[in-house]
């Protein structure tokens, strides 16, 4: 069960492969925030990556997701959000509302300890039911 940002931190912690290139991972959840599915949706370069709603929201029609919580690395080590990041992930938000699919939280991380959580900024308003 994933009950905390830094729940959802740990469990994608275990597909980085390599901290200096920015990775994009998707958490998908049931109605019980259990995960149902984690996957690498994007490996990237030392300051950007990929992520298109198609990528990040297929996993969680096949494998029948209600939510889904987006990661990525900063390599960096700042977790401050980029305008790109603000950018993409309304955009994924709007997307997972026109589906039906909660875009729960979107998590910067680093490789030590430390997160950004847009919904713990309160930057996730509204939801999909």
């Amino acid at each position: 069960m994933i009950n905390k940002p830094s729940d959802a931190v740990q469990t994608a912690k275990v597909l980085i492969t390599d901290y200096m290139k920015e990775h994009i991972i998707g958490i998908y959840l049931n109605t019980r925030m259990d995960p149902l599915h984690v996957e690498l949706i994007s490996l990237g370069t030392v300051n950007a990556s990929i992520c298109h709603p198609r990528e990040v929201f297929k996993p969680a029609l096949v494998n029948s997701a209600c939510s889904v919580i987006l990661l990525h690395n900063h390599p960096s080590g700042d977790v401050t959000p980029s305008e790109g990041d603000l950018e993409v992930t309304q955009r994924l938000k709007k997307a997972g509302d026109i589906l039906g699919i909660e875009l729960y939280d979107s998590i910067i991380f680093k490789k030590d300890e430390g997160f950004y959580s847009f919904k713990e900024a309160n930057l996730l308003k509204g939801g999909a039911k």
